[in-house]
């Protein structure tokens, strides 16, 4: 698919990234509204920190019998929100009117983890990372033992210089015993033990899956020929690089429509080529790919940040500001930790933007043209 822009990355770039949970929905639904598209509202049973309405949005864009659909998703984590709603909007803002391939049409998934959001948190209401909690929870709960050994280093019991100087030991140990990866493994590959701490799949569905269904359902997703989704995410990989991650098990169908459709840059956890370690309850091998089969590509356009070595820190800080209890938002440590965290996951710098802008063009393009593609 061809598609004309009227602003380039760089002018975009300082118009659509917005500056909270609250100023993302707003633009969304204005933008939404401008092109008269229609809109469904999820609404969140919680407040924001500042007492404001919560709710994920979505809006259809083309022709609501369709049989190819793209899916964009943003906010799966949260405060990673930011950055996939500037790119759900920049394509708004750009595209909306925009005549679609024929039999495609494009579903706008906006901030489906909004208290995440609104909390600046990569976690949902319930402390759950919600790309580990699409697991069935009616089968044993899958098991991380290494994690296990670094909980209390990961996440202790306090902040003070001491403690922290002893939990980054206890990590540097395990990392000169085992390795960088084994590392990663431990520490994002999914837990189902520690509730208050990092990468915590849940022990049952969360709001966010619950909504994501509902979506689904709605929409009538599940019945489509063909389906690509697009899941906004942020932290891993070179600064600025939009990374695709396809978490579809090596030698299926999926990965080679993947490869067929973005090229040789689709990597994929499994196989060992991603920034990302193979992960428990994922969105796209625990949702996606046992609703549809063969008929879906998912893929996580993951932007690189800072390592995650220095995000560990920031993320620390913020499990054990929650796991105090309730947060008083206005507190000056409060603001420290999440003006820290939110850098983390969204470096708000000119260039960054534009290598964001860019990338998602070029990626909704492909999708878009690979959709076409695809045999009715």
């Amino acid at each position: 698919m061809t598609v004309r822009f009227g602003r380039s990355p760089e002018a975009a770039a300082a118009a659509v990234f917005p500056p909270d949970f609250t100023g993302a929905r707003e633009r969304f639904l204005a933008l939404a509204a401008r092109a008269e598209l229609p809109v469904k509202t999820y609404e969140n049973p919680r407040k924001g920190p500042a007492g404001e309405r919560l709710a994920t949005d979505v809006a259809l864009q083309g022709d609501p019998s369709a049989q190819k659909l793209l899916v964009t998703v943003s906010g799966t984590h949260g405060i990673e929100g930011f950055c996939g709603s500037g790119c759900q909007a920049d394509w708004l803002m750009e595209t909306a009117r925009a005549e679609l391939p024929a039999d495609v049409a494009i579903l706008h998934i906006h901030a489906i983890n909004p208290h995440g959001f609104a909390w600046l948190r990569r976690v949902t209401e319930e402390g759950v990372d919600l790309n580990r909690n699409f697991y069935d929870f009616s089968n044993p709960l899958p098991e991380n033992p290494e994690y296990d050994i670094l909980a209390d280093a990961l996440v202790p019991a306090a902040l003070t210089p001491e403690v922290v100087a002893e939990a980054e030991a206890r990590i540097a140990a395990f990392r000169n015993q085992r390795g960088q990866k084994a590392l990663q493994r431990a520490r994002s590959g999914g837990q189902y033990k520690h509730p208050t701490g990092m990468f915590y799949g849940g022990t049952k569905p969360a709001w966010a899956r619950e909504t994501l269904e509902r979506i689904v359902a709605d929409y009538g997703v599940s019945a489509r020929l063909h389906v690509g989704v697009i899941d906004y995410h942020t932290g891993l990989g070179p600064y600025g690089y939009g990374e695709l991650i396809c978490d579809h098990d090596p030698g299926t169908p999926n990965i080679a429509t993947a490869l067929d459709w973005y090229g040789e840059c689709v990597t994929v956890p499994l196989l060992g080529t991603s920034s990302s370690v193979p992960k428990h309850g994922t969105v796209g091998t625990g949702f996606w790919q046992p609703r549809l089969g063969t008929r879906v590509v998912y893929t996580a356009l993951e932007y690189g940040t800072f390592s995650t070595d220095q995000g560990r820190g920031p993320m620390r800080e913020d499990h054990v500001l929650h796991a105090r209890g309730p947060v008083d938002w206005n507190a000056p440590e409060t603001q420290r930790i999440k003006r820290s965290l939110r850098r983390h996951f969204f470096p708000d710098t000119q260039p960054w933007r534009e290598l964001v802008l860019f990338r998602s063009r070029q990626v909704l393009c492909q999708a878009l043209a690979g959709l076409a593609s695809q045999a009715s």
